[in-house]
């Protein structure tokens, strides 16, 4: 899973760093009470919540932050001004050899614990959504399947739908790392993967299932509209050729199967008998979908 543009380990170290600086920050406030010594703009200006490191790398992904969870993105901007809008109160009245306010220091305090918890929250919920999605592909991987297998089916009920399973496989994907090397074989992952996930609809999440293999759930009115929802994704890679940095172009296709969900068939029997009908298409040419037993 990329994170701001990168790894979750570089979004890891990038938050630790400003919530250091911060550290640093506050230190230079207990100076100031101390030996009454100007904390530096970034505590007094009106806008000092954003020049100080966190508050201008916060800014800067505050979208980002925003995707994990919009309220506690919010609550964390609050904090942050609240928090300094108490110290750079704190900090005019000991530059003025005034007695500082225990309201302002109660507020500092409360926000400042509040915002050290939001971000440990934050934090942790990027870590755990790693864990749910490919770094290579950026597709949620086959861990987080069962849920939205329950979901998805639970909507196919209440829409009379049928849930459908979709099994597919890059055609002769050995041959690419053999020919082209494994940077090429990442590269043709990465372009069959975006390829499905922009074409597939809102109601067709796509999940890498594991090595070259992924998988698609279709909620389609009957096993018709099912099957023309593969024809697209079929087609859709066979009109997107892969260009690689030497010139070579590459044709990449997938073969799959499908398998529509009995009314009480688990996950597992289902993804079972749409992978079989994936190796049935792979046998019979490639480059082709076939329907499951069952």
């Amino acid at each position: 899973m990329t994170v701001f543009g990168g790894t979750v380990s570089a979004f890891v170290a990038e938050l630790d760093s400003a919530i250091d600086a911060h550290l640093a920050w506050t230190r230079r406030v207990l100076r100031c009470a101390v030996l009454r010594t100007f904390p530096g703009d970034d505590v007094m200006a009106l806008d000092a919540h954003c020049r100080c490191r966190f508050g201008q790398w916060f800014t800067q992904h505050r979208e980002t932050f925003e995707e994990v969870d919009a309220d506690v993105a919010s609550r964390v901007f609050d904090e942050h001004l609240e928090m300094h809008d108490a110290v750079r109160a704190l900090c005019s009245d000991l530059m003025a050899a005034r007695r500082g306010s225990a309201c302002d220091l109660d507020l500092f305090e409360a926000r400042q614990s509040a915002l050290v918890a939001d971000l440990a929250y934050l934090k942790t919920e990027v870590l755990a959504r790693s864990a749910r999605f490919d770094p290579l592909t950026d597709l949620p991987l086959r861990y987080g399947l069962e849920e939205e297998f329950t979901r998805y089916r639970a909507l196919a009920r209440r829409n009379a739908h049928e849930l459908v399973v979709m099994m597919a496989d890059v055609d002769r994907f050995k041959r690419v790392n053999d020919a082209h090397g494994h940077a090429a074989g990442d590269r043709a992952l990465r372009h069959v993967a975006s390829i499905l996930r922009a074409h597939a609809r809102a109601d067709e999440p796509v999940f890498r299932y594991g090595g070259e293999e992924f998988l698609v759930l279709f909620n389609a009115v009957d096993a018709a509209a099912a099957g023309h929802a593969a024809d697209r994704l079929l087609q859709a890679l066979r009109d997107a050729p892969l260009e690689l940095s030497d010139g070579t172009t590459l044709q990449l296709r997938i073969s799959a199967g499908l398998a529509i969900v009995g009314p009480e068939e688990s996950m597992a029997t289902a993804v079972e008998r749409a992978d079989a009908a994936m190796y049935a298409a792979k046998h019979a040419g490639r480059d082709r979908w076939l329907w499951g037993a069952g």
